[in-house]
C-alpha cells in the first residue's frame, strides 16, 4: 500500500465531464492550483506556479460531484496521486498528474456552502443467515464406571 495521498486546495478549470462506464459512474474535471507568496518589495500578494491536475471521480462521489461542483468554484480535493508519462509519435513525451479522488468539498474558507444528503442507492436486502447455536450442549452421558474426561479446549483454572 505505497500509495502517494494527496490533500490539493485549488479551482475547478474544467467543466466536469460525465461517463457511464461498466465499473459505474466517472466524472473527470482540471483542477488549477496555485501558488500565492508575498512579495516583500512590493507588499503584495502574489501569484506563483500553477499547477494542474486531472481529478477523477467515481461510484457515488461522481454523481455528487455533477450536482454540486461548477467551473472557477475552489474545492478542496483529496486522493491518491498517480504521475504518468507518455511518448507519442512524432510528439514530445508529456507528463500527466492525475488524482483519484476519495473526497471532495468546496472550500468554506472561501465561501459558504448548503449541504444536502443524497439518497443512498438501492441495494438488495442482506442474505438472511442461520442463527448460531448459543445453548450449550448438553453432557454426554457416562457408561457405568467411566471418569469424566475435559473438553479438549476446556482450559483449567487453578
Amino acid at each position: 500500500m505505497n500509495e502517494t495521498l494527496v490533500c490539493v486546495v485549488g479551482n475547478v478549470a474544467t467543466t466536469p465531464v460525465y461517463r457511464e462506464l461498466q465499473a459505474g459512474p466517472s466524472v473527470r474535471f482540471r483542477l488549477a492550483v496555485t501558488s500565492r507568496y508575498w512579495d516583500r518589495e512590493k507588499s503584495v500578494w502574489t501569484d506563483g506556479h500553477t499547477n494542474f491536475f486531472t481529478v477523477w471521480a467515481n461510484r457515488q462521489l461522481a454523481g455528487n460531484v455533477m450536482a454540486s461542483v461548477e467551473v472557477g468554484q475552489p474545492v478542496v480535493v483529496q486522493g491518491r496521486l498517480k504521475v504518468r508519462t507518455e511518448v507519442r509519435a512524432g510528439q514530445q513525451s508529456w507528463a500527466s498528474a492525475d488524482i483519484d479522488a476519495v473526497t471532495i468539498g468546496h472550500d468554506l474558507a472561501r465561501g459558504t456552502a448548503a449541504f444536502r444528503r443524497s439518497p443512498r442507492p438501492e441495494s438488495p436486502p442482506p442474505a438472511a443467515r442461520p442463527e448460531p447455536a448459543w445453548e450449550t450442549p448438553p453432557p454426554e452421558t457416562l457408561r457405568e464406571g467411566e471418569a469424566a474426561q475435559p473438553h479438549p479446549e476446556a482450559v483449567m483454572v487453578t
